[in-house]
């Protein structure tokens, strides 16, 4: 039987630092959720493009986003170890690799844009989803520069300010969008392009307040070095790299699953396309309140792995998985009970709302997993162990579960519902695998084995 009475003492502070990333990544994924819902009263074809443009969009912010995880990592080392000029030198290299990320990943989106035509989707589907991935492409820049900034206040165990910033950004988001996409103000309705000026317009204002607040707030003066240009090293840029790179991949691999798994979907037409994405937001919802407690297990675990303090090191990453298994157990029973209900915030279709009825029952089913994966991975990025579970979450996702889910959804005939059994089978094998390789970590370093 499991004693909490030894995790109780690590909740509170955990929690601490993990509800404001919950709510900043509620808050982020809001943008793109208040956009399907909002598109959605449109039409279900707007809603099908959405789906088919953040496809392509989300995979590669969220590269970008993994990139620069590790700048957590080496901020909080050198914040213990009360070295301001590392941390200085962190910011800075974060902040131009983000910038020449940002470069590189608006002309991939840009050039991938005819390729939509090539993948099986509805004609009418991709040519509203072309102008409105043009215009997504050039929030990709204002979003990394946020983000690499966001993990350095994470490093610095301040989640609250991005928290605070990022919820005034939905609520922008959810103004610009009342008058743009419908048309408000003296303003034409835009339709799903003005879906897409709202998200660029109120992530570019995200990021000017947080430069704003960092550079100009007095207890931030000491880091404004961080944010000047000059005085590179290949040497830090090398390691951010080692680090944020597999962080990165790991995220497109998983990503680049459900995505693929749209895909797939598309092919059965655009009223299972637009399933599918309710479905998908609604998982991403959950998910983004789990993704907090990772990102307090890479600030904790990195901590106590500094101080070489084991026993709390694991400790403390087990309170966070078992906070996870608590919240996903609640996300489940939400999803299950209202799986009838919650596809109508989302759109008034009949056939719609029948086919992700059932998508939304077996989201539900998978939270669990999804709540240990995302804090197993972020203990791992905290022991800095990277590209060893880039390599698991390829296997579990692309080699077993994607295959399977093409067999049940196309060859067994079970349609959508098939593909998101792969996802299913393929969500839970990473959970076990990522605990697996947690665990074996532990015991080494248990055994005073540097991993």
């Amino acid at each position: 039987m499991i004693s909490l009475d030894r995790y109780r003492p690590h909740a509170k502070q955990s929690w601490q630092l993990a509800y404001p990333v919950m709510l900043s990544q509620l808050s982020h994924v809001m943008v793109g959720v208040t956009d399907s819902i909002m598109v959605g009263h449109v039409g279900a074809t707007s809603l099908a493009a959405s789906s088919l443009a953040n496809v392509v969009f989300n995979l590669l912010m969220l590269f970008g986003i993994g990139v620069s995880y590790a700048i957590t990592p080496l901020v909080a080392t050198a914040h213990g170890e009360n070295n301001t000029e590392k941390i200085n030198d962190t910011l800075r290299h974060g902040l131009m690799i983000a910038f020449i990320n940002g470069l590189i990943l608006i002309g991939v989106v840009l050039l991938c844009r005819p390729l939509l035509y090539l993948i099986g989707q509805p004609e009418d589907v991709v040519q509203l989803a072309i102008p409105y991935l043009s215009i997504l492409a050039f929030s990709l820049m204002p979003v990394l520069i946020f983000q690499s900034l966001r993990q350095f206040m994470e490093g610095l165990s301040n989640t609250r300010i991005a928290m605070i910033i990022m919820l005034g950004s939905v609520v922008l988001n959810i103004l610009l969008n009342f008058i743009l996409i419908y048309g408000h103000a003296g303003l034409p309705a835009l339709g799903l392009n003005g879906a897409g000026w709202g998200s660029l317009i109120s992530r570019i204002v995200m990021m000017l307040v947080m430069v704003g607040f960092i550079y100009f707030a007095k207890r931030f003066s000491i880091y404004r070095a961080g944010m000047a240009v000059g005085n590179y090293s290949k040497k830090l840029f090398n390691r951010l790299l080692n680090i944020g790179i597999p962080a990165g991949m790991q995220f497109i691999f998983e990503v680049a699953a459900f995505d693929f798994s749209a895909i797939m979907v598309g092919w059965l037409g655009t009223n299972s396309l637009a399933a599918h994405q309710i479905a998908i937001n609604l998982a991403t919802i959950s998910y983004m309140t789990t993704s907090g407690l990772a990102s307090a297990a890479t600030i904790r675990v990195s901590h106590e792995l500094g101080k070489r303090n084991f026993k709390k090191l694991k400790d403390v990453a087990y309170t966070l998985i078992l906070i996870a298994l608590a919240f996903m157990t609640l996300w489940a029973i939400i999803f299950i009970v209202g799986r009838n209900f919650l596809p109508t915030i989302y759109i008034d279709n009949v056939d719609v709302i029948a086919i992700a009825s059932p998508l939304i029952v077996i989201a539900g089913f998978f939270q669990l997993s999804d709540g240990v994966q995302v804090v197993c991975s972020g203990a791992l990025r905290g022991l800095q162990d990277v590209k060893i579970p880039t390599v698991l979450v390829f296997i579990a996702y692309w080699i077993i579960g994607l295959p399977l889910g093409y067999y049940l959804g196309f060859k067994a005939g079970y349609g959508s519902i098939g593909i998101w059994y792969g996802l299913l089978i393929g969500l839970t094998l990473t959970a076990i695998a990522m605990f697996i390789r947690f665990r074996l970590l532990l015991r080494k370093l248990s055994a005073n084995q540097v991993p």
